[in-house]
Parts: C-alpha cells; sequence; structure tokens
C-alpha cells in the first residue's frame, strides 16, 4: 500500500512543507503541520509588495488552520522580517497564509468562519471551533469591513428613509435603502438631522444628481436634510406610515371613549385596542361580533374606524388631482366629526399634503423596510455583538445586500 501525502492540503505561496507530527489538544487529537520560507523565493514586503534586500531576523508563531477531519490542525510557522527599502523599515515578510498582526489563523480559516457567522451566532461559531468568540467576532467584523465599510452610492434614483429602535431609551438607528433593490445603501446612528447630513455629505455630486425621489415618514429633521442636500428630489409620504400616525388617533379616541363612557359600555370598549386597528381581513372569527358592538355602541369610535379605510383609498387615485380632491374631501368628513383627535390629524395632513400628493409621481413607499426591520430583530436575538454598535451595523448590511 502506498503512503498518502498530505503536502498537498498545505499549498501556500512561498511556503516550504517539512514535516507534521500528531499532539493532543486536552481531549481532542490534532496535528501540527511545519511550515519554512521557500528560499528559492525572494521575501517580498506585506505592506507595499516590494523584494526587500536582506533578512534582518528569524521568527516562528503557530497559527489554527483548518481541521484535518476530525483532528484539529496547528501550522508551525516560520518566517522572516526583512528590510524593505521602499518603505524604509523592518517589516514582516508577506507569505499569503495570515494577516501579519492579525488574529492567530490561516486566511482559508478566517474565510471559512465568516462563512459560518452568515448562518451562525458568533458564540456557536466560537463553540464548534473551539475557539474564543472574540476571536470568532472581531475575524467577521475585519471581514465584513473590507466589503461593507465603504458606502456603495452607484445606480441610486429612488431612496427610502426610516429609522429602527435597536435598544432601551429611545436609541435609534437611520436606514437609507435603494427602493428599486432593497439594498441597504448606509445605516447611521440617531434620527436626527446630522445623521442623513453625514450621508448625503459623502455622496458625490454626480451620484446626487440622479436622485429622483426619497420616501420617508413625517419627520421634519428628515425633510430638512433632503430638501437641502436634494432640492431636486421629490419627498413622498407613504400610506404605510400616515396609516401608523392614523392608527394612534383611534387609539388616543378610544381612551378617551373608555373614560366617559358608561360601565356597561366600558366593558366593551376595555382590551378593544388590537381589535380596531386590525384590517378587516385580518380579524379572528371571534373578534368580529366584538367589533360590530363596540361600533354600534360608540358613534366616535365607529367614525375614525370607517375613516381609516377611507383614508388608504387616497392612495389609489390615479393622478395628482384626483388625489389632492380625494384628499381634501377626507378632511372635510374628518372636521365634520368635531372629534379634537381627528382636527388635529388633518392639521398634520395639510401640512405635509405636498409629499403625500407626490406619491402620485414617484409611487414609492418605505415598507420594504419592514422586511429588513424584521431582519435585524433576528440579529438583535442572535446577539451578533450587540453591545459593539459597528458591528452590529456591519451585520445589518451584511444580511440586506441581496448576496444570500
Amino acid at each position: 500500500m502506498s503512503n498518502i501525502s498530505i503536502t498537498s492540503l498545505f499549498p501556500f505561496r512561498r511556503l516550504k512543507f517539512i514535516g507534521s507530527e500528531d499532539i493532543n489538544f486536552e481531549e481532542d487529537t490534532g496535528k501540527v503541520i511545519e511550515l519554512k520560507p521557500d528560499m528559492r523565493f525572494t521575501p517580498i514586503c506585506s505592506k507595499c509588495r516590494s523584494k526587500g534586500v536582506g533578512n534582518h531576523s528569524n521568527h516562528q508563531r503557530f497559527l489554527r488552520d483548518l481541521s484535518l477531519g476530525p483532528h484539529k490542525t496547528l501550522i508551525h510557522l516560520h518566517y522572516r522580517k526583512i528590510e524593505c527599502p521602499l518603505c524604509g523599515q523592518v517589516v514582516v515578510e508577506e507569505l499569503d497564509i495570515a494577516e501579519p498582526g492579525g488574529p492567530r489563523v490561516t486566511k482559508r480559516l478566517a474565510v471559512y468562519i465568516q462563512e459560518l457567522c452568515k448562518l451562525m451566532t458568533v458564540k456557536d461559531v466560537a463553540e464548534h471551533l473551539h475557539l474564543d468568540w472574540k476571536t470568532v467576532k472581531e475575524i467577521d467584523k475585519q471581514g465584513l469591513k473590507q466589503e461593507f465599510a465603504h458606502t456603495d452610492y452607484n445606480g441610486l434614483r429612488y431612496l427610502a428613509v426610516d429609522e429602527i429602535s435597536y435598544g432601551k431609551h429611545h436609541r435609534y438607528l437611520t436606514t437609507v435603502i435603494d427602493f428599486e433593490t432593497g439594498r441597504i445603501v448606509w445605516v447611521g446612528k440617531d434620527r436626527k438631522y446630522e445623521t442623513l447630513k453625514e450621508f448625503f455629505l459623502k455622496m458625490p455630486e454626480e451620484a446626487r444628481e440622479q436622485i429622483k425621489a426619497v420616501a420617508m415618514d413625517m419627520w421634519d429633521p428628515f425633510i430638512k436634510a433632503v430638501s437641502e442636500f436634494y432640492p431636486k428630489a421629490a419627498i413622498v409620504f407613504d400610506v404605510f406610515h400616515i396609516v401608523a400616525q392614523y392608527n394612534k388617533v383611534i387609539d388616543e379616541v378610544r381612551r378617551a371613549e373608555a373614560r366617559t363612557a358608561m360601565e356597561t359600555d366600558k366593558n366593551v370598549i376595555k382590551g378593544s385596542h388590537w381589535i380596531l386597528l386590525k384590517n378587516p381581513e385580518n380579524l379572528k372569527e371571534k373578534e368580529i361580533p366584538r367589533l360590530e358592538k363596540l361600533l354600534s355602541i360608540n358613534k366616535n369610535l365607529s367614525t375614525v374606524y370607517i375613516l381609516k379605510d377611507e383614508l388608504k383609498t387616497i392612495w389609489q387615485c390615479n393622478d395628482r388631482q384626483q388625489m389632492s380632491k380625494a384628499l381634501d374631501a377626507w378632511c372635510a368628513k374628518a372636521l365634520e366629526s368635531g372629534i379634537p383627535a381627528l382636527k388635529r390629524f388633518v392639521k398634520t395632513l395639510r401640512r405635509y399634503k405636498y409629499g403625500i400628493l407626490n406619491y402620485a409621481d414617484y409611487p414609492i413607499h418605505t415598507s420594504k423596510l419592514e422586511g429588513i426591520n424584521n431582519k435585524i430583530k433576528v440579529i438583535k436575538r442572535q446577539a451578533y455583538g450587540f453591545h459593539d454598535l459597528e458591528y452590529f451595523i456591519l451585520k445589518i448590511k451584511q444580511a440586506c445586500s441581496g448576496e444570500y
């Protein structure tokens, strides 16, 4: 029987396979592979890739490599520090096996760790490979920074902007997506004017000129930033956010009616929060009779509930003129009711009417961000370095890159 050589399993450039030995890692078995620089090659500077002029000193270190089946594998690496004439200093030679000064793992193991981190938590990957979780996280973070640290402004025409909560005490991130592809373009801390300003200032002028419209919530700091940096772009307020604001009106009316209702009616109104906010098609069978009774005993709740469905129809109009008439008609009905919360909501709609009507010309919205928010919630639950905000943002970009 011929001997099987493992030399071909370690085809690292500029390195020569010397030999291997079996060792024990606590309860596991493993191998140590010894590699030395191949003297047939002139050493190269790891910084500028130019040829070195002399061997300054010899060194060695151990690197974790991909396992050989069930066996852990360590690389016993011999390497040199050389004098680089271009850099003018002593540097580590380039061997293409590991990042100089980086984690003590080979490049191919680092790639494997980064692939696993797309599917598993940092903790799970660390336990699977018997590595420290901080090492796993740092390897994944460095890979993500190479891929997602720089903002890609190419091909942007329609943007959607929204904020997401990432912690207690009103901590927010602002997300900007490419509406056409669903790709997250940028994520910034907070939801202030300065947050979007940072994004816009870095955008090249030629890319800025291509932006036609931006969908967003009726949030003045965002409106100010877009108006300042994209004066030609249309600001669009979509139905999703406006209905979300209207739901707060319904809840306000429900609480007010509960306070003044008779005892028998209070029992019907109490606990009806979700029934009133649900779309009719999403109601459970047992909830329908209760909703019908609730609307029959309280005129104001019936009014705000009916107006909710009518509000949505405004975005179904065919053109800007028709949409404007529908919006004015809805506001007139709401004012007729005399309900204070509705009056305040009408005032808001009229103030932001320009952005509502822009939907007729640019039917874009932020509903795609809901799917992104769900992905972000999964990332939070899996605790991908949640206390490291930079890493958390990189994981968000990766999850919404459309690559996997």
